[in-house]
């Protein structure tokens, strides 16, 4: 049973830092596609992050780039968010997912399998 289990949410001032993490478990860390989405109150989820397994090719959405980094620890079967310099418009849930592939479109991740249960950030001005 595929599990995604995210931790290090929280609420911080604009310009702060947190990092997420992404547990996955219950298969073997192959050649999928990680990565983060999240969704504010009112508004469409959408796709943050991802980071190809093999490889590890990274694609963001363009509000993110040069703030968020996101990186594996494939022995660990962990996925890492760091986002920096944090504005109130980050706030969301965001979601850990797996994807059986990485796209260069607007969702980042193609055919989304698995989904984490989601961790509050809270960024205040």
């Amino acid at each position: 049973q595929v599990q995604l289990v995210e931790s290090g949410g929280g609420s911080v001032q604009a310009g702060e830092s947190l990092r997420l993490s992404c547990a996955a478990s219950g298969y073997t860390y192959g050649t999928y596609c990680m990565g983060w989405f999240r969704q504010a109150p009112g508004k469409e989820r959408e796709g943050v992050a991802a980071i190809n397994t093999v490889g590890g090719r990274t694609y963001y959405v363009d509000s993110v780039k040069g703030r968020f980094t996101i990186s594996q620890d494939n022995a660990q079967n962990t996925v890492y968010l760091q986002m920096n310099s944090l504005k109130p418009e980050d706030t969301a849930m965001y979601y850990c997912v797996r994807g059986q592939y990485c796209t260069g479109g607007a969702t980042l991740l193609g055919d989304i399998r698995y989904w984490g249960q989601g961790t509050q950030v809270t960024v205040s001005s």
